[in-house]
């Protein structure tokens, strides 16, 4: 088949138009304005193209034009005999090859065959082909580190194939692929940002620690639970409630017997430092009188079969019936759903079961010829093509419903299905993994690969959500976990219980100081996701971003990086643990616990030339200010570092308004003075008074110290305090 290109615009409708009026129909426009480079199988492929689904702003995929150069990366489009359109690049000897999105197995893809088709994937492995979400990108970071990415901007059913390069081979219609080249991997994951979007800046509790089972009732249990955390002394932030809330698992509803004041356990909660994030499945029982169901009906809001009928199929209510989320009147109704909802003091929402799971078929999901109407820009169309879109928009419309019961507050969602592009609605976990040292370890590339492919608030079910695993698992899993982007412990019914304490004291310990390092990360941390609302970047990121041109750490995913500056190295096994391959030049060991240390915990470094902040420990969020705050300070050969600060309300749009504070701290060495100063801020909110410890990590591992006020110069002896 014949290819044809066009580019694709970074900026708005209006730019490309000025500039095909100025220079004529055939118009070339500048490489320099395109983020990516789109291919189509012929013209008709391209005209005749569905809308994207994973642009932030689908029309921009379709502002296209003449171009002259097409870069390096260029397709061979065909046809299998299965009548699947295939797409293959050849790639250059030595690149490497990620993303894929969710998916089991090693950071490094070359070699792996999967398939975006998103699948209730209870108790995976690493031979398992489709997963929960689905994320049709790859990104290849050649041998010198510069890179591009290909998306395959197709909803249906598609297989990735890197046994031999890149190749999609994809059901449904003829799809444009978009090419992203750039000097580092950065540079691509930043050009895909500006298609599919970046995340919405969360709010600052949803980065604290959370806690969760299958299920945590009645209400007595929830209450124990929360009291010990506190009187443990160990920080939590939201607890979790899963679907044994509910009246018979209907959705919207509450069991009395259980949960017979829902607003006041909330309320409780509340007052004791803890949010809370109650389940909502999109399987609604057909049961007449059911008010749910009976307004649903009403509003003829149900996936239909292909013989128009109403489709019915069996999840945890029973029989039950689908919203059909493409139609705008739906999406209206089931936001409207959460007013009285979110009314009872609930924070957050869980979407599960959403791939649609359904029960006691083979498929484990609804007829691929069922019916979804559409309508706006989407057009009616079989579940085949809207399959892997079912869990994005059922997130799109619960985050709608979240905004408009709480318009003053950020929301939250976390869902499990979902599809490259879904990030701008909710958050995600990995699934129903198992309390296994394999799924310990593989939770970390599977968190990368996610961030890889444009999702960067992820995690996994730290301890496992099979089975029981033992206590140095468990510690060693909350040690990652609680390092992750979303740490959340979590584990299924018949399990033993698997909180903090729930092991042995050492245990118990163990989680303490992992949990009250996250929390002291937390400035960190929130700087990092206020960077990738803004450009894309994950929060946790691949060793091999300290050095895309670096071999050596092409397959390293038993350490990863938050940031550019704190790298992480796992401990990852029972016994014998590896070291893995240290980026080159100079990162140094760096203690947050006050001294303390656990075996079991893994070891973080500083690089050189940062500046790390951090806070006071706390036992929620927003316990107290941000006071005193630490300046942790690796200084580079030439004897200066620097590092930033975002700090805002933590929740709220008034960081919209500028109401933010962005602080770049500076420090530089004179002999063996170090001095700490700022050197640059933005934003219109006031400075906190508050101290500032300054600890500068000397070439042995040691420490010198010195305290003062924020935006004073802080001088720090490294001759003193050996």
């Amino acid at each position: 088949m014949a290819s044809h290109l066009h580019t694709q615009s970074r900026f708005g409708m209006a730019c490309l138009l000025a500039q095909v009026l100025a220079h004529g129909a055939g118009a070339q426009v500048s490489s320099a304005l395109s983020a990516s480079t789109r291919w189509d199988a012929s013209e008709a492929a391209a005209d005749a193209a569905l809308p994207s689904m994973s642009f932030s702003d689908a029309s921009r995929r379709e502002q296209r034009a003449p171009a002259s150069a097409a870069g390096s990366i260029r397709p061979r489009f065909s046809t299998d005999d299965r009548g699947r359109q295939v797409v293959s690049f050849e790639i250059p000897e030595g690149t490497s090859l990620y993303g894929t999105g969710e998916n089991a197995g090693p950071l490094l893809r070359n070699g792996r065959v999967v398939e975006a088709w998103n699948t209730d994937a209870y108790g995976y492995r690493e031979e398992t082909r489709s997963l929960y979400q689905s994320h049709p990108w790859v990104l290849a970071v050649r041998a010198d580190g510069t890179a591009f990415g290909v998306l395959a901007d197709t909803t249906w059913r598609c297989e990735i194939d890197l046994s031999d390069g890149i190749r999609f081979a994809a059901e449904g219609p003829a799809y444009p692929v978009l090419v992203y080249e750039g000097a580092t991997p950065q540079e691509v994951l930043k050009k895909l940002a500006s298609d599919i979007g970046t995340i919405e800046l969360p709010p600052l509790w949803a980065l604290g620690y959370h806690q969760c089972r299958y299920s945590y009732y009645p209400e007595s249990r929830v209450r124990e639970i929360a009291s010990l955390f506190r009187a443990k002394r160990i920080p939590c932030d939201v607890i979790w409630f899963d679907i044994d809330y509910m009246r018979g698992y209907r959705v919207f509803t509450f069991d009395s017997s259980h949960f017979p004041d829902p607003g006041a356990l909330n309320a409780d909660l509340h007052a004791s430092g803890f949010r809370t994030i109650w389940m909502i499945d999109p399987g609604v029982k057909a049961e007449p009188g059911y008010s749910v169901f009976d307004s649903g009906s009403a509003g003829d809001h149900w996936v239909k079969r292909a013989d128009g009928s109403v489709y019915n199929g069996e999840v945890w209510p029973g029989q039950c019936v689908f919203p059909d989320y493409t139609r705008p009147e739906t999406m209206a109704w089931w936001a409207g759903l959460y007013k009285d909802f979110m009314a009872m003091g609930i924070d957050g929402v869980w979407n599960d079961m959403n791939e649609p799971a359904v029960f006691n078929v083979p498929s484990k999901t609804m007829p691929e010829d069922n019916v979804h109407r559409g309508g706006g820009l989407l057009s009616a169309g079989p579940h085949a093509r809207y399959h892997n879109v079912y869990g994005m928009l059922m997130a799109k419309g619960t985050l709608q419903g979240i905004r408009d019961a709480n318009p003053e507050k950020r929301p939250f969602v976390l869902t499990r299905a979902n599809y490259i592009g879904g990030h701008r609605y909710a958050a995600t976990w990995t699934g129903d993994n198992a309390a296994e040292w394999y799924d310990l370890e593989n939770s970390i590339p599977m968190i990368l690969n996610l961030g890889l492919s444009g999702q960067p608030f992820s995690g996994p079910d730290i301890g496992g959500f099979i089975g029981n695993g033992d206590g140095q698992q468990f510690a060693r899993w909350m040690g990652i976990g609680s390092l992750l982007p979303f740490s959340r412990g979590h584990t299924g019914k018949g399990n033993r219980d698997k909180e903090p304490w729930a092991y042995d004291a050492n245990v118990e310990r163990s989680c303490r100081l992992a949990l009250e390092r996250r929390y002291r990360l937390i400035p960190y941390l929130y700087t990092l996701f206020e960077e990738s609302s803004r450009n894309g970047l994950p929060v946790a990121r691949p060793a091999f971003f300290a050095d895309p041109s670096d071999p050596a750490l092409r397959s390293e995913d038993d350490s990863f990086l938050l940031g550019e500056s704190l790298l992480v190295v796992a401990k990852v096994t029972p016994l014998g643990d590896r070291m893995p391959v240290m980026p080159r030049g100079m990162w140094r060991p760096i203690n947050i616990n006050d001294g303390a240390t656990d075996a079991d915990l893994p070891d973080l470094y500083l690089k050189g030339g940062s500046i790390l902040p951090i806070g006071p420990i706390e036992q929620y969020v927003d316990e107290r200010p941000l006071d005193p705050l630490t300046l942790y300070v690796s200084l580079d050969e030439g004897g200066t570092a620097t590092g930033e600060l975002y700090e805002d309300g933590g929740d709220g749009y008034g960081y919209r308004e500028g109401k933010y504070l962005r602080t770049k701290y500076v420090a530089t060495r004179e002999g063996d003075l170090v001095r700490v100063r700022i050197g640059a801020t933005s934003g219109a909110m006031p400075r906190q008074v508050r101290s500032v410890v300054v600890r500068v990590i000397r070439d042995d591992g040691s420490e010198a110290h010195a305290i003062g006020r924020d935006g004073e110069t802080i001088v720090v002896d490294l001759a003193g305090g050996r």
